[in-house]
This record gives C-alpha cells, structure tokens and sequence, in this order.
C-alpha cells in the first residue's frame, strides 16, 4: 500500500511538533536561609515535591539551612523553586533561596524525592 506523498509529509510535521513540545527537563540545586529547620520543612519539602511530581532530595546543613536538588518537567520545578522561595513550611521563615547549577539534562537521576541525614 503506498501512501501519499503529501499525508507522509503532514504526519511528518505533526510527529515532529508534538516532540518538540515535550517537557525539557531540568536540575537545580537549592539552599534556603531563614528559620527552615526544627519546623518541619524537610517533610514538607517532601510533600510539596511528590504533589508536584519532582524528584530530588533535601537535607538539614551544619550552616542551619536547608539544602536539595529538585529535577523534573520545567514547568514543574519552576513551581518548586516558588514554593522553596515563597512558601514552605507553615513555621518556617524563608530570609532568601539560593538557586544554583540550573540546567537542562535529558533523564532523571532519581527515583522520588527523600530526605538525606
């Protein structure tokens, strides 16, 4: 069965448009300054992530702030890096969120998003 010239060249361009429009995925690394830790925040860190369907972790430092790395669709851990600059924990205070390494990689490094001692 031959097919015709022109509907080839139409899937073409559909199949070509749909990849294109495929989620880039994207990596971030994060620290937040502030009272962020002894109120919850990691857990709900842990919380938000999995609601958003990220992956990554998040981790108390010595320094007393909070540090991760969130990975997932950009729309995604665009909305992270909101919740970690604007929201967190209902007893947090978040003085300032440092964003950094920021890129774009092609598969996920993680499995789910965890907590690291």
């Amino acid at each position: 069965m031959r097919v015709p010239v022109r509907r080839l060249f139409f899937c073409l361009i559909i199949i070509s448009r749909a990849m294109s429009g495929a989620a880039k995925l994207k990596s971030v690394d994060y620290e937040v300054f502030g009272r962020v830790q002894g109120v919850c925040f990691r857990m709900y860190t842990e919380d938000e992530a999995r609601k958003l369907g990220v992956v990554g972790w998040v981790k108390n430092t010595r320094q007393g702030t909070v540090a991760g790395q969130v990975q997932g669709p950009e729309d995604k851990v665009n909305s992270m890096k909101v919740w970690l600059s604007k929201v967190g924990s209902p007893s947090s205070r978040i003085d300032r969120t440092q964003f950094s390494d920021e890129k774009e990689i092609h598969k996920l490094e993680f499995k789910g998003f965890n907590t690291k001692y």
